[in-house]
C-alpha cells in the first residue's frame, strides 16, 4: 500500500482528475437507478411481468442499496477509501454484465440487488473520498460535483435507453453499458492515491504528507494540522442513541424528516417510471415515451446546476420552500391531466413533469444531502448522517414498490394528488422546523440546537448541554 501511494513522488496529481474519477461512482449511482425506467417497458414483455412483479423489478436495486448503505461505512474505514472504490467498480462492472445476460426474472432480481449494493455504498463512499482529497478552499465545490454526476448519470441512462430502444436491441445492452464507466472507475482509481486522512487516522503521517505533496493546490502543513484537529474531535464521537439527547433530537427530526419527505413527494416515481407514465398519458411507442423521459433527464441536470449555484446565495430554506410549492403545483397539474383526459395529454404530462422535476432539483434533491451533513453537532455528525441515509433509502424503496399498486387502487390522478398532499406536509415541515443554515458555521448550527432552536450572535457555551 505504501508503495502504491508513492509518498515521495514528485509527480503532481490534478484534484480535478481525482474528483472526476471518484465522481464516476456517482455517475454509476445515477445510471444504474435511471436505466430501469426505459428498460422496464421491454422487461414486462420478456418476463411477462404483473404490476407487482414490475414494482419488484424496479425496487430490487434498492434492497441492495439499503444493504450497501449499512455496510459501506465500516468497510470504508477498514480497508480504505481507495480499495473500497476499487471494490465498488468491480461490483458495478460485473453486476452490469450479469444483469444483461439474466436468463430469467429471479436471477435478474438477484443481479440488480448486487448492483444496488454498489449504489448504496457509493452514495456515502464517493463524497467521503472527494472531501478528504480536496484542498480545504475547494472542498464545497468539489463535493457537490458528485450530486451533479448523479443527475448526469440518470440523464445518460435515459438517452442510452432511447438509443437501444430505437435500434430494436431491447433491454440487455441498456444494463451492459454500465460496465464502461465501471471499468473507467476501476482503472482511474488504480492511478489515484489513498486519502491522507485515512492514513493519518492510522498513524501513517508520512504517507499522509506524501499524498498531500502530490496534489496540486494542496497546503500540506495546513491540511495536516486540520486533519489532526479533526481526528482529536472524532475521538469523542457519539453513538446513535446520543442523537436522542435533549437539544439534539430536533436536529434528528429535521434530518430524518427531510430524508423521508424527499422520497415521499414521489421523485422516484418519475426517475423509475417516467416512460410508463407517458404511455399511460397516451404516448404510443416505447421510444417516444423514452424520448420524453430523456428531455426530463436533461432538465434535471440543468436545474441541479442552477441549484448548486444558488445554495450559498438564496439559502437552503428558501430553496426548500420554493421547491415544495413548485412540486405541489406540478403534481396537482399532473393529476389533473389524467383526471380530465385533456387533449395532447402527452405534451401536458411533459410540461407538468418539467415543473415538478425543476422544483425538486433546486430544493429537496441537493438540499437534503447537504443539510444531513451539516445540521448535526460534530460528535454525532457521522451517526446522524448514517441514520438519515438509511431513512432515505428505506423511503425510496417504499415509494418505488407501491407506485403501480397505488395506481391500481386509487387511479393515476389520485395517486399524484396523494403525492401533492404529501408535498403540502413537506412545505409545512420545512416552514416550521427547518432552519436557514446559509452563512452559518458548523459551530453556530450546533449552538442553535443546544440553545432551544435560537441563533446566538456569538459562539459561547450553550445553555443546554447534551446528555450522554
Amino acid at each position: 500500500m505504501q508503495n502504491a501511494t508513492a509518498p515521495h513522488s514528485t509527480k503532481k496529481l490534478s484534484v480535478y482528475f481525482i474528483t472526476s474519477v471518484a465522481a464516476l461512482g456517482g455517475l454509476l449511482f445515477g445510471y444504474d437507478t435511471g436505466v430501469i425506467s426505459g428498460a422496464q417497458l421491454f422487461l414486462v414483455k420478456t418476463f411477462s411481468l404483473s404490476p407487482q412483479q414490475q414494482e419488484l423489478a424496479v425496487s430490487a436495486v434498492l434492497i441492495g442499496a439499503i444493504i450497501g448503505a449499512l455496510v459501506a461505512g465500516k468497510v470504508n474505514d477498514a480497508i480504505g477509501r481507495k480499495k473500497t472504490l476499487l471494490s465498488l467498480a468491480v461490483i458495478f462492472t460485473i453486476g452490469a454484465l450479469l444483469t444483461a445476460i439474466s436468463p430469467n426474472y429471479t436471477l435478474f432480481l438477484i443481479f440488480r440487488a448486487i448492483v444496488g449494493i454498489g449504489i448504496g455504498a457509493a452514495a456515502s463512499v464517493v463524497p467521503v473520498y472527494i472531501s478528504e482529497m480536496s484542498p480545504f478552499q475547494m472542498r464545497g465545490k468539489l463535493v457537490t460535483f458528485n450530486q451533479l454526476a448523479i443527475t448526469i448519470g440518470i440523464a445518460v441512462s435515459y438517452w442510452v435507453d432511447l438509443a437501444f430502444a430505437r435500434a430494436g436491441m431491447g433491454w440487455p445492452p441498456m444494463f451492459a453499458t454500465a460496465a464502461i464507466p465501471g471499468l473507467l472507475l476501476f482503472f482511474g482509481m488504480l492511478m489515484s492515491p489513498e486519502t491522507p486522512r485515512w492514513y493519518a487516522a492510522r498513524g501513517r503521517w508520512d504517507n499522509a504528507r506524501g499524498v498531500l505533496e502530490r496534489i496540486e493546490g494542496a497546503d500540506p502543513d495546513f491540511e495536516l494540522m486540520e486533519i489532526h484537529t479533526s481526528l482529536s474531535v472524532e475521538q469523542k464521537q457519539g453513538r446513535i442513541r446520543d442523537l436522542f439527547a435533549p437539544g439534539i433530537r430536533m436536529a434528528l427530526v429535521v434530518g430524518v424528516g427531510l430524508a423521508v419527505f424527499q422520497q415521499f413527494v414521489g421523485i422516484n416515481t418519475v426517475i423509475y417510471y417516467a416512460p410508463t407514465i407517458f404511455q399511460s398519458a397516451g404516448v404510443a411507442s416505447a421510444s417516444s415515451a423514452i424520448l420524453a423521459t430523456s428531455v426530463v433527464g436533461v432538465v434535471n441536470v440543468l436545474a441541479t446546476i442552477a441549484a448548486l449555484l444558488l445554495l450559498d446565495k438564496a439559502g437552503r430554506r428558501v430553496l426548500l420552500i420554493t421547491g415544495c410549492i413548485g412540486m405541489i403545483i406540478g403534481l396537482t397539474l399532473l393529476g389533473a391531466v389524467f383526471a380530465t383526459g385533456v387533449a395532447h395529454a402527452g405534451t401536458m404530462t411533459l410540461l407538468a413533469l418539467m415543473v415538478y422535476i425543476i422544483s425538486f432539483a433546486i430544493s429537496m434533491g441537493p438540499v437534503f444531502w447537504l443539510m444531513s451533513a451539516e445540521v448535526f453537532p460534530t460528535n454525532v455528525r457521522g451517526a446522524g448522517a448514517s441514520v438519515c441515509s438509511f431513512a432515505n433509502w428505506l423511503s425510496n424503496f417504499i415509494v418505488s414498490v407501491t407506485f403501480l399498486s397505488l395506481i391500481g387502487a386509487l387511479g393515476t390522478a389520485r395517486t399524484f394528488w396523494l403525492y401533492a398532499v404529501i408535498g403540502v406536509l413537506a412545505l409545512i415541515f420545512c416552514w416550521r422546523l427547518v432552519p436557514e443554515t446559509k452563512g452559518k458555521t458548523l459551530e453556530q448550527i450546533e449552538a442553535y440546537w443546544l440553545n432551544g432552536r435560537r441563533w446566538v450572535a456569538a459562539i459561547g457555551q450553550p445553555k443546554v448541554k447534551p446528555t450522554s
